[in-house]
């Protein structure tokens, strides 16, 4: 697993931080395609905040429909541009807790933002990272918020640059969802999914 390329950026790709916790917000519960159709359209109409606020909460909801949940997304978009301007002069945090103040961003998408955007050695857990994790027996929690507890805690230094990419990367080649390919894996003599079941 080659860990973080020359080629990682921000979340969908975004050229400033507000713009990549904006579509990080869109992310949530939605698939890539529709979360790349909603920034391309939202950020047709604003790139900042101020703009953004220029917005109707109804024009906002329009252009991000494709992305699910988009009246309670465009309302928290406001709010975050709000809170951006009003308490942090327009600057997003570089912090865990100060990306979590706004609304709209819990730990997954905060951790995202930190490690992609502003390159801080975080384990961002998704999906994919919550499901290999527990599956390989690196942690044992029942939410991704748990997850990134646990591999913050236990994880060496080293290991904290690279980890999402490594997990993730293993999670779509080998770990994958629906049939592990565990007879395969580099990995299984030290699995506790492939103890259980093998």
């Amino acid at each position: 697993m080659p860990g973080r390329t020359a080629t990682a950026k921000g979340p969908k790709d975004q050229p400033d931080p507000f713009r990549s916790v904006v579509s990080c917000l869109l992310s949530a519960q939605s698939r890539d395609a529709n979360t790349a159709a909603a920034t391309k359209a939202l950020f047709a109409l604003a790139t900042t905040p101020g703009a953004m606020l220029a917005l109707s909460e109804g024009m906002i909801a329009a252009a991000i429909k494709p992305c699910g949940l988009y009246n309670t997304k465009a309302r928290n978009i406001r709010r975050l541009c709000h809170v951006l301007l009003d308490d942090l002069g327009g600057i997003v945090p570089q912090t865990r807790e100060g990306l979590m103040r706004l609304p709209g961003i819990g730990r997954k998408c905060a951790d995202i933002v930190l490690s992609f955007t502003f390159e801080k050695d975080v384990i961002a857990v998704d999906t994919h990272v919550h499901r290999v994790a527990n599956r390989i027996g690196l942690t044992e929690a029942r939410t991704a918020d748990e997850t990134a507890r646990q591999l913050e805690e236990q994880a060496p230094p080293w290991a904290r640059r690279d980890g999402h990419f490594w997990l993730i990367q293993f999670g779509k080649a080998i770990c994958v969802a629906r049939r592990p390919k565990c007879g395969t894996c580099f990995l299984n003599d030290h699995c506790g999914y492939f103890t259980a079941t093998g």
